[in-house]
This record gives C-alpha cells, structure tokens and sequence, in this order.
C-alpha cells in the first residue's frame, strides 16, 4: 500500500517538474515569447504576467479535462479557444481590479494571452487527454516553469538596467544603469544568455546520467 502510495506521489512530482525544467515552456520549448520580450522589463511585471498566465492556463485545463468526453472532435479547438478566452476575460478583469497601474504597463498582453500557442497546446496535447488531477498538475509545473522564466528576464532586466529589484534600489545612487536592457534589444540578449544556461544545464544533466548509468552497468 505505501509502495503504491509513494509511487503515485513521485509519478505526480515528475509531472509537476516536468514543466517547470525538463520542458520549460520558455527556456527549453521556446514558448510564448512575446510576453517573455515585452512585460518583463520589470521583475514585477514579469511576476504578475506569470501568475495571469498561471490562472488562465490551470483553469482552462481542469475545464478541459472536465468536458473532454463531451466536446465533438470536429469543434474541440474552437472549444478551447472559448474556454481560454473567458478565463482571459476573468483575469483581465481581476488586473483592472486590483490595480490600473499595472494593467496599463501589461497592456494587450493580457488580452493576447488568448493566443499563447502553449496553452492552447497543453488543452490539445495534454488536458483532452487525461483525468482533472492529472492535467491541473501537469499545467501547474508549465505555469511554474513559465513564471520563472518570465521573472528571471525581468529580474535581471531590471536589476542591470534599472539597479532595482522590485522597484528596490540595489546599489544606489552611484549606479550607471544599463538602458539597453529596458529596450526590446536587452530583452533578446537576456533571454539568449538564459537559452545558453539551460542548455549548458541540460547537458551536463545528460553527462551526469550517462555517467551514472555506466558506473550502475559496472557496479
């Protein structure tokens, strides 16, 4: 009974990291970059993006899980995009809410979260296809994965072109920000130095089971 029960909870635990590093929809799938190049010129907005998406994305794959026997084959993307888009519609409302501020420096990027091909594409690929507990985990992790992408551009955005971190001064008034980084090119360069630290990552992780497989084959 604990074999079962602890195999159920790493199984789980493996769906849940799936996304948030073994395929993260930003550094490893390259996913949604036109919000990850647009908002996070700031840690704050980088954040608030990423929970936004985070909302939309585990709600609309529960209610696609949910309804996946019901929804006709021939419709179930337009379903979808429905779905998607009135979970849009709920947050977009919710920002206005909470604060003008912040919905006005997102701006249409709420709106276009609609269009971001990696929540269409875990409804398609994943939430049609499993049970709810299943597919809120697995859409858990990718929302992690994709909200720490979001703030590790913006924090370091930010930090080297403003000298604050969550509108914090770090170093002071002698400090000499780095204004290409507030700008679209800064975006493109932070996120390939990113792109490069995951791939280096992802092949020393590669390296190091190889390694231990081979030293398992010997043992």
């Amino acid at each position: 009974m604990s074999i079962v029960m602890s195999a159920t909870t790493t199984d789980r635990w493996d769906e849940f990291m799936e996304g948030v590093w073994r395929q993260n929809p930003l550094f490893v799938m390259v996913l949604g970059l036109c919000p990850a190049l647009a908002v996070t010129v700031s840690a704050i907005n980088a954040l608030s993006m990423g929970l936004a998406t985070a909302f939309v994305l585990t709600c609309s794959a529960l209610l696609v899980s949910l309804l996946r026997r019901m929804i006709p084959k021939e419709v179930r993307i337009a379903t979808y995009i429905v779905i998607i888009a009135t979970f849009v519609t709920v947050v977009d409302y919710l920002i206005q809410a909470i604060s003008l501020a912040l919905y006005d420096a997102l701006g249409a990027f709420i709106q276009l979260i609609v269009v971001n091909c990696m929540i269409l594409g875990r409804a398609e690929a994943h939430a049609s296809k499993n049970p709810p507990g299943i597919a809120v985990i697995n859409a858990l992790g990718m929302s992690a994965g994709f909200a720490i992408g979001l703030f590790a551009l913006g924090a370091v955005r930010e930090i080297l072109g403003a000298g604050t971190l969550f509108g914090i001064s770090l170093f002071g008034s002698g400090f000499q920000p780095w204004v290409v980084m507030v700008l679209p090119p800064g975006g493109f360069f932070v996120l390939g130095m990113w792109l490069l630290v995951f791939a280096a990552w992802g092949r020393w992780r590669q390296r190091r089971q190889a390694r231990q497989a081979e030293a398992t084959r010997h043992a």
